[in-house]
């Protein structure tokens, strides 16, 4: 009796910043043949991904593997949910979220393996306004970013950083209202992130206490800041202590609903859509079963990432500072002519 089990490889050719020459020759070398029947597919279009992992579903395969970045894997998850195959995921894009909080290496030859161990293991998913995401969905500043960055050309962690250093003095926070099973509250926040995973990608803790098998989503509402306090924001991120931040406020739920005065844009896994003004986020429990890497301890600080996020700052610091310095002008003349107007009463 053949007890092997059908695994089909999904790989995304053109997905994050690694170069795919070579993954499919690692692949046929490092699986354990004896415990699998493979297959290997690459995408042609958008949408490819759903399909195939669609297909595979209803064909009954017994594990389907996303070859790609955070974009291939939400596609391919959502494809997976609520049947009885199950997701693993070989890490090439730029940020790896979903993959990260596994424990799955970032090294093809170490992803296969995890592969070849076959420890799995059921978790929890999202839906913003019935879109599903895995790891992280939000409002504010981190949606406006992942706008940013998917239009900019070059893709890497320090794209992302740049975009959000040269963007976050501009970037003007709205006012929400925030309803749930304990009631409602307004805030003014830079961002609103909905977190079934701890991290955005690329070990940057937004949600550093977050379980994807609790039933419930961590929100992080992060108020206003000025760009002086975004490397300790940035340096708590990377080093996941980013819920001790005085800036931050956490809410525990399962279901919530987010009311802004307009549409716009929204992020789900890193991805940027255009959505309504009221916004709907609930997580369901035990809907996808994936593979599983080796748990270890919490990943220590990047010093190198970290650097990156130093080595950024500086290069912008001159133009940050005339910008903090034009603001401060602008409001020095408002306070003059407020206090002209004041003498003028008064005197009157």
């Amino acid at each position: 009796m053949d007890t092997k089990k059908r695994i089909t490889f999904i790989v995304n050719p053109i997905s994050g910043t690694q170069n795919k020459k070579g993954v499919t020759e690692k692949i046929k070398k490092y699986i354990d043949n004896n415990k699998f029947d493979i297959s290997i597919i690459p995408t042609q279009y958008a949408g490819h991904a759903f399909e195939i992992a669609n297909q595979c579903a209803i064909d009954g395969v017994d594990i389907v593997v996303a070859v790609g970045g955070d974009g291939t894997v939400n596609e391919i998850a959502r494809a997976l949910i609520h049947t009885s195959t199950t997701l693993g995921i070989i890490p090439c894009g730029s940020g790896n979220g979903l993959a990260r909080h596994l424990q799955i290496p970032m090294d093809i030859k170490k992803a296969i393996e995890t592969i070849n161990q076959c420890r799995m293991e059921v978790i929890d998913y999202g839906k913003i306004n019935n879109i599903p995401f895995f790891c992280t969905c939000g409002v504010g500043f981190d949606a406006f970013i992942s706008m940013k960055f998917a239009q900019a050309g070059k893709r890497g962690i320090a794209t992302y950083i740049e975009n959000t250093l040269r963007e976050g003095l501009r970037y003007e926070p709205e006012t929400y209202e925030i309803e749930n099973e304990d009631g409602s509250m307004k805030y003014k926040a830079f961002l609103i992130t909905c977190a079934n995973a701890s991290q955005y990608g690329n070990n940057f803790y937004i949600a550093p206490k977050a379980s994807l098998c609790d039933g419930l989503m961590d929100v992080i509402i992060m108020e206003p800041f000025t760009m002086l306090d975004a490397p300790t924001i940035s340096f708590q991120m990377i080093n996941g202590t980013l819920d001790q931040n005085s800036k931050i406020k956490t809410i525990r739920c399962k279901k919530l609903k987010i009311h802004r005065s307009k549409a716009g844009v929204i992020h789900f896994d890193g991805d940027p859509i255009m959505a309504d003004a009221n916004l709907t986020v609930e997580i369901i429990g035990k809907g996808l079963n994936v593979i599983i890497g080796q748990q270890e301890d919490k990943t220590p600080l990047n010093v190198n990432m970290w650097q990156s996020v130093i080595d950024i700052f500086n290069d912008l610091k001159p133009s940050i500072i005339d910008d903090i310095t034009l603001h401060n002008r602008r409001l020095q003349v408002l306070n003059k002519e407020l206090l002209k107007k004041l003498k003028i009463s008064n005197y009157k």
